[in-house]
């Protein structure tokens, strides 16, 4: 067993939220789709994920450690120039209707974009764009942030194909019932497209790092670096793998059954656990348990 004080700070209401779920009187917040992408490149050490950190002042997960990603954009839904397997195959994958897969892929790439300069779309099914900086690039992200433009329009204008092949379904995590914001999130995995490299285009992160997995999960465990439950693990899920590539195969095999957190009240501390950890927070002392 691991251990450490490594979670963010959890807010006080949270057990007298967590009282209301069990008892009944609380009725859970419908969750909004989400979706986010561990961004890879190899190393000769090993495959590295791109991360960044939010903002402390951030009102969810502030000074947490996190993948690129948000929520889906209703425009999501309109359908862009697709390239990989269909938006039929991917509503499969996903558990999904076609609509909804379409949303979720489309807000997995716009928001790479977004909050890390990186495009996974080409002018064909074979390419992919080498660059993205420049000051039309930057112009077209800032109008996606601000919803000034949908990224259909974007891909469009740029005569660009999403390129869904390049994105593998990681996993799924819905936030805990008792939260009054919550996220039901698609993971997934990508590698850097080469000749693109990453940089710290969101507001919402003071900082972006380029870590090994197994340096970061290390780094968690120590007590120096804080990731919210979903973070952690996926992080954790990708030590096997030698390469993004080998981490990019094996996704398709992946388990994709919604990994929901549960919080228990047990001798007066908040107890959060979920599949292979659990989290003893606001007793005497807080700590994380690894199985």
């Amino acid at each position: 067993m691991a251990s450490s004080q490594n979670g963010p700070a959890f807010p006080p209401e949270w057990r007298e939220r967590v009282r209301a779920l069990a008892s009944g009187d609380l009725t859970p917040v419908t969750p909004r789709r989400a979706a986010t992408v561990l961004l890879l490149r190899g190393t000769p050490d090993g495959p590295a994920v791109h991360m960044l950190r939010r903002r402390a002042s951030m009102e969810f997960a502030g000074g947490a450690y996190a993948y690129p990603g948000g929520g889906v954009d209703p425009r999501d839904e309109r359908e862009t120039g697709w390239s990989g397997p269909s938006r039929a195959w991917w509503a499969g994958r996903l558990g999904v209707d076609e609509a909804g897969a379409q949303a979720i892929v489309c807000a997995a790439v716009r928001e790479t974009f977004e909050e890390a300069g990186v495009l996974l779309a080409g002018p064909d099914e074979r390419t992919v764009v080498a660059d993205t900086t420049g000051a039309d690039w930057e112009a077209d992200r800032v109008a996606l942030v601000q919803r000034e433009l949908s990224f259909a329009d974007f891909l469009a204008r740029r005569e660009l194909l999403l390129r869904s092949d390049l994105l593998g379904a990681w996993a799924r995590w819905i936030t805990p019932e008792f939260e009054t914001r919550r996220y039901d999130t698609w993971f997934f995995v990508a590698t850097l497209p080469e000749g693109q490299r990453t940089r710290n285009a969101s507001t919402e992160a003071d900082r972006t790092v380029w870590t090994r997995p197994v340096e970061a999960a290390a780094g968690y465990d120590r007590g120096e670096l804080t990731m919210l439950p979903p973070t952690i693990t996926t992080l954790r899920e990708l030590l096997p793998y030698g390469t993004p590539e080998e981490a990019l195969a094996a996704a398709g095999e992946r388990d994709l059954t919604p990994v929901l957190a549960r919080a228990v009240l047990r001798d007066g501390e908040l107890v959060l656990s979920w599949p292979g950890m659990e989290r003893v927070v606001g007793g005497p002392t807080e700590r994380t348990e690894r199985s």
